[in-house]
């Protein structure tokens, strides 16, 4: 059967853009924030308003919207661009600018805000948590001896290492004041009520932004497993205090049978399953037969490339346009090779070239984080085909070189490889769509 004239090879860009443009429609906050809202939350008592993370803007205009006059006070914290204070005119809540991936001392301050605020809670408030990616860094509160300083170092530290969210966000619980359901625990009395976009596999509620309002099932000694396991020991203050969690000199997080958390719901109102769905449904209607979806695919980005290279090659010889679909949390364990960019690209950089090397020319990678902004870079991703490794050598680059020392966004950028789009608040995750297309 021959191929529809709209896909074809030469459109895989068109088709792309298409791709990103769903997956932007799905993880809008509002929508998704929208789609959920349970008037039942909220039947008559006064309303404290908490919003934290890269959405926290947008979620926090629509409850404002929903609730009104309701709304006794509130905060928001949210990414420096997105603090005009002029939105929140005539609201009774303060916005606070923080920084992602590392705390600053304004992040301190607005998590500080946030602790006052919550333990002023009243039994007949309803306390309503807004929480979107980004949450973990905004609710930075060192705990015991700990530093600001110490709490960046050991996130950089295990980020670098390649540690997992779970890995990262374990030591974090057990090293600040807020997250691990200890954000909970300082409300004494009344209801709350948490809506929460997942950037987390599996939406694991005690590691979304490090779990504030959930119980938490690890503990100081998990922690020190982590650290040992990324050999981060001689991080002395942070592994001192671990210790001595470990010896039980310090309290633990709350754990899933403390009677506190039966006045808290939190409900996942989005996550990357939905991303992906809405990006399966979008390849369908563009002509591409599905040849498998994958959820929850982790791992380091260049091991789930040579994994994508091999199902390209699979699916090769097809005489029909096939998409496989998958999502995820790729991970880059950048070690001593300190280049830019970020796991989508450093995927997508690998896949040019696992695919070169097993010759497939009728195919295309799109990878994409839905945040926007892939690591440290003003780029969400990146769309290459199997030639743009060749191409890429005859202006002077070494593909191979760059993706050993993860730097993977100059090539693509030079290349007109990168995928940018606006920040969009909602960090769900990244996808990579692997278009097949026939040979005519």
């Amino acid at each position: 059967m021959g191929s529809s004239p709209n896909v074809t090879f030469e459109q895989h860009r068109d088709h792309a853009a298409a791709l990103i443009q769903a997956a932007l429609r799905a993880a809008d906050p509002v929508t998704a924030l929208s789609k959920h809202w349970d008037d039942a939350d909220f039947p008559t008592s006064p309303v404290l308003l908490l919003a934290i993370g890269k959405a926290a803007r947008a979620m926090a205009l629509e409850a404002l919207l929903r609730l009104g006059p309701r709304v006794a006070k509130g905060i928001i914290t949210a990414p420096p661009d997105q603090c005009d204070a002029a939105e929140f005119a005539g609201a009774p809540v303060n916005v606070y600018p923080c920084d992602h991936p590392y705390p600053t001392a304004r992040n301190v301050a607005a998590a500080q805000a946030v602790c006052d605020l919550v333990k002023s809670a009243q039994p007949d408030q309803t306390l309503l948590c807004l929480i979107s990616g980004g949450g973990s860094a905004h609710l930075t509160m060192p705990a015991g001896d700990l530093t600001l300083d110490d709490i960046a170092e050991v996130t950089r530290e295990l980020q670098l290492a390649g540690a997992t969210i779970d890995e990262l966000n374990c030591v974090r619980k057990h090293c600040e004041q807020l997250k691990g359901g200890r954000l909970a625990a300082l409300s004494t009395s009344g209801k709350l009520v948490a809506y929460i976009l997942s950037d987390v596999m599996g939406d694991k509620l005690d590691v979304i932004s490090s779990g504030p309002t959930a119980p938490d099932p690890t503990t100081y000694r998990d922690a020190g497993e982590v650290l040992q396991r990324h050999a981060l020991s001689h991080l002395k203050r942070v592994a001192r205090h671990i210790a001595n969690g470990i010896a039980g000199e310090l309290v633990e997080t709350p754990k899933p049978r403390d009677p506190m958390f039966k006045r808290v719901t939190n409900r996942v109102i989005a996550s990357n399953r939905l991303v992906v769905d809405a990006v399966a449904q979008a390849a369908t209607a563009l002509g591409f037969e599905l040849d498998d979806v994958e959820y929850g695919r982790e791992g380091e980005a260049a091991t789930i490339a040579q994994h994508l290279a091999v199902v390209a090659q699979r699916l090769a010889p097809r005489s029909r346009p096939t998409a496989y679909i998958l999502g995820g949390e790729p991970t880059v364990s950048v070690g001593s090779g300190g280049g830019l960019g970020g796991p989508s690209q450093e995927l997508a950089l690998a896949w040019t070239l696992a695919a070169e090397q097993f010759r497939i020319d009728n195919a295309a990678l799109l990878t994409f984080s839905t945040d926007g902004r892939d690591g440290p870079t003003d780029a969400a991703g990146a769309i290459v085909t199997a030639a743009l490794a060749d191409q890429s050598r005859i202006r002077g680059h070494r593909p191979d070189i760059s993706l050993q020392t993860h730097d993977s966004y100059p090539l693509l950028d030079s290349m007109g490889a990168l995928v940018r789009v606006p920040p969009t608040g909602t960090n769900l995750n990244h996808i990579a769509v692997l278009m097949i297309y026939p040979y005519l």
